[in-house]
Parts: structure tokens; sequence; C-alpha cells
């Protein structure tokens, strides 16, 4: 059996923002418990605003759709813009429209790490619930862990991508080996 293929979706537009770091963090995790895994934040996100109807696809919005069809697991991770997800996040999470008719339509069948990131924890947490209920209703199961980040008690990440609290490298390494442990389970099953 092949290992999964785990998807990071999220971040900011600025390079190595605590959010991208995150994500990057937990993508290593699962790379070294295995899995194949692919990155779409930054600049990546920038996919153009989601049409419904609308059949012409920037190449980026195209790839954002393929890589979340051949994914087995997600992790999504949004900074807190004003108490939920930012715009750039959502805009990505909307292309998942483009899966409806798909064999798994949405994120049926994947397991999904949510994470967010916020300059205190009322953004924080009110973030990593609203990344929950959205991966709810793209028929997801969201990892038992979650991580609401605050950013604000200094720098959560060294240069070199390290984590500087181990409680919260705690929560994300709990996030990657459960999402590649319920995408090894799925993938048996299928």
């Amino acid at each position: 059996m092949s290992w999964p293929h785990i998807v990071g979706i999220g971040g900011t537009l600025r390079s190595n923002s605590t959010s991208e770091l995150a994500l990057r963090y937990v993508l290593e995790v699962a790379a070294r418990a295995g899995a194949s895994t692919a990155l779409i934040a930054g600049p990546a996100l920038q996919v153009g605003i989601y049409e419904p109807g609308c059949s012409q696809r920037s190449e980026g919005a195209n790839q954002l759709v393929r890589q979340m069809a051949r994914a087995d697991g997600i992790v999504l991770v949004s900074p807190g813009y004003h108490g939920s997800i930012s715009g750039l996040v959502k805009n990505a999470l909307d292309y998942a429209e483009d899966l409806r008719d798909d064999p798994r339509p949405y994120f049926t069948g994947r397991s999904v790490g949510s994470i967010a990131v916020a300059s205190g924890y009322q953004a924080a947490v009110t973030t990593l619930g609203a990344l929950r209920n959205v991966v709810h209703a793209l028929r997801g199961w969201p990892t038992p862990m979650g991580a609401a980040i605050n950013s604000s008690e200094g720098p959560v990440f060294a240069p070199d991508g390290s984590c500087q609290f181990r409680r919260v490298a705690e929560m994300l390494e709990i996030i990657a080996g459960e999402i590649v442990e319920f995408a090894v389970s799925q993938r048996s099953v299928r």
C-alpha cells in the first residue's frame, strides 16, 4: 500500500508568516511519517475569486483543485482576521465546490487538521472554530486535535522553522499524526 498524500493549504501573502510556518511544520512531520506532501500557501493561494458555474479557472486554481482531489488528508491554516478565517484561505476553500461531482465529493473520506494563528487567543479560537465548521460542511473529518496559536506571546518559530514553544510543537505533531493515521486507515478501507 502506498503512503497517503497530505496537502497543506493556508498561510498569508507574507512569506514565512507564523501561519505558513505552522503549515510547513505539520507537513514536515507528516513527511517524516512517510506521507507525500504538497504545500499551497502564500502567493500560490492567489487563484482568483471563486465564481460558481464558471468553467474557466487559472492554472493556480486548477492546481489547487487537483491537489484537493488527490489528497488523502488536508491541513488547513488560517490567520485570524477579525475573529475568523482570512478571505485568502476562505476563497481557496470555496474551490472545493469544484469537487462536488468527484468520486469523493468535497473532502469526503479525508482527515483535515485545522490550525488558527492570531495575535491573541480570542481570534485564534474563533478562527479555529470557523475552520472546523467549514470542514464539516465539506464532509471532511476534522482531527480531534486542532491548534489555536497565540502569536502575541513571542516568535513561535525560529528562523530555521523549528517551533520555539514545546506545547505548540506537541499540538502540531499530534495533528500531523492524526491526519496520517486516519488517511492510512481510510486508504485500507477503499
